[in-house]
């Protein structure tokens, strides 16, 4: 695995919207107090031209947004690149973008949710950790909350143990500022899916969003059983993420994962808190998932600090992990190689 190098201040991270991009007026003032942000701490930041830009869901063509992503790999000065936003059409700058040229050139990519559909491939593809973690525009709160201290302690090379947050929040407030920090209302409580007291797991994680992970199942960048044939003496840990997966979904698109072969050096399963909550046969998620994986003798986590329900801990694609939950906590801490 190619771990690209931490960066410093200094060095220039460059922000450009693979998907999404900023196109009102919130969306530019999170856009400005993040940069902000990033120069208080010594970092430049470099945007590319489609980030202040969207147009029903895409920040410009699919051709330029590989291209614009593209240019930030290919030059030099560039440390890092976070994505601006996630969004729904990711997928579509496939085609256009230049894994060859990427694996020549690693760098740290950064973003969560439609993001996946870059930085997974990224990672088993090109065999270059990734970072699933905050997009660009959640930096803009002031101050800072402590998953987001981690995410940038992590990208400059510090070895910390990721504990599991107090509180989380699944309400969303009206923002004016984009300053405007988390509204923390509901206690965090992983859970042992299957009623373990505690549940230690050690091996390589990969994992995104769940939503766009099964879009790629069958295509021309599906090399997952290939990086989990790779590693399998270490094990995989997987970690999924639903947006907006109903529990009939959820339960489907677990079966293409497990039915494609991406499961078959598993050696446990963590969830985040699932962003949707619906069903057509009041299914709820914690039973998709056991229903979906149930013939699996591994371990699941469930509920843990990871994607769409805020905050969320700072994950490595393609890393050796150790995690631990145990009495609705949890911690993860990245090994060496």
């Amino acid at each position: 695995m190619k771990y690209p190098n931490q960066i410093k201040p200094g060095d220039t991270i460059g922000v450009t919207a693979t998907s999404a991009g900023n196109g009102d007026k919130l969306h530019i003032k999170k856009l400005e107090n993040a940069i902000q942000q990033f120069k208080k701490k010594g970092y430049n930041i470099n945007e590319t031209l489609n980030v202040r830009t969207n147009n029903q869901g895409r920040s410009s063509s699919k051709e330029k947004r590989a291209e614009e992503f593209m240019n930030l790999i290919n030059n030099p000065n560039i440390d890092m690149i976070i994505t601006a936003r996630g969004g729904d059409f990711l997928l579509e700058i496939l085609p256009f973008i230049n894994f060859k040229k990427i694996k020549q050139s690693p760098k740290w990519v950064q973003g969560f949710s439609d993001t996946t559909g870059l930085a997974f491939c990224i990672t088993t593809i090109c065999d270059i950790a990734t970072i699933y973690a905050n997009n660009f525009g959640e930096f803009s709160m002031e101050p800072w909350h402590q998953s987001l201290k981690n995410n940038l302690e992590i990208l400059e090379g510090k070895n910390i143990c990721q504990q599991s947050f107090k509180k989380y929040q699944d309400i969303w407030q009206e923002e004016v500022t984009g300053k405007e920090t988390y509204i923390l209302n509901k206690d965090v409580k992983w859970k042992n899916a299957k009623g373990e007291s505690k549940i230690e797991l050690h091996g390589r994680l990969i994992g995104g969003c769940l939503d766009i992970l099964i879009s790629l199942v069958g295509t021309k960048y599906d090399k997952v059983k290939k990086f989990c044939e790779k590693y399998r003496n270490d094990g995989i840990i997987w970690f999924l993420d639903n947006c907006e997966l109903t529990s009939e979904g959820v339960i489907r698109g677990l079966w293409q994962l497990k039915e494609a072969g991406w499961f078959s050096h598993a050696k446990g399963f963590i969830f985040g808190r699932s962003m949707t909550e619906k069903s057509n046969y009041e299914i709820t998620f914690e039973q998709a998932v056991l229903e979906a994986l149930g013939d699996f003798d591994l371990p699941i986590v469930l509920n843990a600090d990871i994607g769409h329900l805020p905050p969320q801990m700072t994950l490595i694609n393609g890393a050796i992990i150790s995690l631990e939950s145990k009495n609705g906590a949890g911690k993860i801490k990245f090994e060496k190689e």
